[in-house]
């Protein structure tokens, strides 16, 4: 067995390295969604502490009625109805993520001996300059 571990294994079909690099692309899409879901919870998570200086500011301001109303009706409220936004990332993570990665890693192991990223790997090789010293074909490779 060859040992790149970007090399199209013996018998892959064109189409079936496409559609893993479809596939494989979906997922790194997802990834990035996920990212999003993070950057929601951290954002919201942000706003939600600052909530705190506002209050007091408020207060000290000479605005007790509207430091109540914030403290009260949005400090550490759901982001939907009955859910906070770790909540929401978990379960994106359980019923979405995880069962997409499970399967994409599923069909790397069935359909390409689980090498990743067959797509990428045959575009790079098309692509990259020959004997340029940036344009290696593997990242151990020095020139060629």
């Amino acid at each position: 067995m060859d040992d790149d571990p970007h090399r199209r294994p013996e018998g892959v079909s064109d189409e079936t390295v496409e559609a893993l690099g479809s596939l494989s692309k979906a997922l790194e899409t997802t990834e990035c969604a996920r990212g999003h879901l993070f950057a929601f919870h951290q954002h919201t998570g942000s706003a939600d502490f600052e909530l705190d200086r506002a209050v007091e500011l408020l207060r000290a301001a000479g605005h007790p009625e509207l430091a109540e109303r914030v403290r009260t009706e949005i400090l550490g409220r759901n982001v939907i109805p009955g859910h906070w936004t770790f909540q929401i990332v978990d379960a994106y993570d359980r019923t979405y993520y995880q069962p997409f990665r499970d399967l994409e890693r599923d069909a790397v192991a069935r359909l390409a001996e689980g090498r990743r990223h067959l797509y990428e790997a045959e575009l790079k090789e098309v692509r990259r300059t020959r004997n340029h010293p940036d344009h290696t074909p593997r990242p151990d490779s020095p020139r060629g």
